[in-house]
């Protein structure tokens, strides 16, 4: 009876993930508090060495596999398949502290606090760092669970290449990071990921925690739109096929698509370029990306086939030669019912406010759940910002993430069957 009161209430070491936290959003920071720390650069490197050094001083056996994710692995009474837990340290350019290092440093904290109290599970715990999850200077993103998944091939993704000419291989190599293991190289019982909402629900609800039992699709096109460079001045309106006005229509047009389509339907113009870009020639060329996404199969298809229509049109009624290409397809996917069930019996048991949602980002846990039965965990992101150095959650509501992440992990890696 002691050890179940004991366990009941153990709790993460708040002070000691708030100084980890603090400490790894040094790395990359620029002077307006913004963070960037790009897969494969100094700032990546910096940021795997710090948090391997933690790994090693916890106890963990520390892997690198060829596409340079890191598995922190400890041992359990069993030699059984590995819960795993995780996230990513890289971030987008000038991004905020949390997004996926919150993960990351709580599965370690996790791991810590364990050690502290002289706890051993039954199964072995993975701890994993996925290279590569936002996808900013390499494409696609989450690039390191898809390779994890089996979901894309290792020597495809090694060859995936930068602005700057070089490719992820090479980048991996210079920065010390290009391992030997074999990419999934344990395949996890459950995977479960500790996350930001980086949306506004639970924060504007005042709820403690999401619970995320299903994961929105997405859809990247890039469009290129070919018209006519010529002269800003002399050309008249009507004798003009300009790109940028086109691309401007078409970023109109995504949201009468969205209202249309309806059913949480969201579409996005994240990247536009114009060729030549000078401010006094017309555009002759404009590429850009659309990104759709839906939590309902049906709904994104229906999406795509009315973007798919609208530059069919303009195509043939405007004169425009316009190409598109899909970069990224991503179906909507169900978290597993058992763990969602077990977290929410745990948030329970905490005491916290939750609600079951949807996640309107990807994450690693969209490329796990391929290979093993997934699910996540969110806490409030104030105001909805992420992806911002203004990015901010609040010390309660990061001890009870980890918390609730501690006490599902130990009821799940001390179970006598895996479900």
């Amino acid at each position: 009876m002691t050890e179940i009161v004991h366990m009941n209430k153990l709790k993460i070491n708040i002070s000691r993930l708030n100084d980890m936290l603090e400490q790894l959003s040094v790395i990359g920071r620029d002077e307006q508090g913004g963070i960037t720390r790009l897969a494969g650069t100094e700032a990546d490197k910096e940021a795997r060495d710090l948090v391997v050094n933690w790994m090693k001083e916890a106890g963990l056996n520390v892997f690198i596999d060829r596409i340079g994710n890191i598995i922190g692995f400890r041992n359990g009474l069993e030699n059984i398949k590995p819960l795993m837990v995780g996230s990513h340290i890289d971030t987008v350019i000038s991004g905020g502290k949390f997004d996926g290092s919150y993960g990351v440093l709580a599965g370690l904290e996790i791991i810590m606090t364990l050690n502290d109290n002289k706890i051993k599970t039954k199964q072995p715990i993975a701890l994993c760092v996925f290279t590569n999850e936002e996808g900013v200077r390499y494409s696609p993103d989450m690039m390191g669970s898809l390779v994890y998944a089996n979901g894309l091939s290792v020597k495809e993704a090694l060859r995936s290449i930068n602005n700057e000419g070089g490719t992820l291989g090479q980048e991996l190599q210079k920065i010390g990071y290009a391992g030997d293991a074999r990419c999934g190289l344990y395949i996890p019982s459950h995977y479960i990921e500790l996350h930001i909402e980086q949306g506004p629900i639970l924060n504007m609800e005042r709820i403690d925690v999401g619970i995320v039992d299903s994961l929105q699709g997405i859809l990247w096109k890039e469009i290129t739109i070919l018209g006519e460079s010529n002269h800003a001045g002399t050309t008249p309106i009507n004798y003009r096929k300009d790109s940028g006005l086109a691309a401007a229509n078409l970023i109109l047009f995504l949201r009468h698509l969205c209202e249309k389509v309806g059913g949480g339907q969201v579409a996005t113009c994240g990247k536009i370029r114009f060729d030549p870009n000078q401010i006094n020639v017309i555009p002759g060329k404009v590429i850009m990306t659309v990104d759709l996404r839906n939590s309902d199969e049906a709904k994104l298809n229906e999406a795509e086939q009315l973007l798919d229509d609208y530059l069919s049109e303009v195509s043939n009624v405007e004169s425009f030669n316009i190409t598109s290409k899909i970069l990224v397809r991503l179906h909507p996917i169900a978290f597993n019912e058992f763990l969602v069930s077990l977290i929410e019996k745990n948030a329970q048991k905490l005491g916290f406010t939750y609600r079951k949602m949807t996640s309107g980002a990807g994450h690693d846990a969209q490329m796990m759940a391929r290979i093993c039965p997934s699910a996540m965990i969110f806490v409030p992101s104030v105001d909805g910002i992420s992806h911002s150095p203004l990015e901010y959650t609040p010390s309660t509501d990061i001890e009870n993430g980890a918390n609730l992440l501690l006490h599902t992990v130990l009821e799940l890696a001390n179970q006598d069957s895996v479900t």
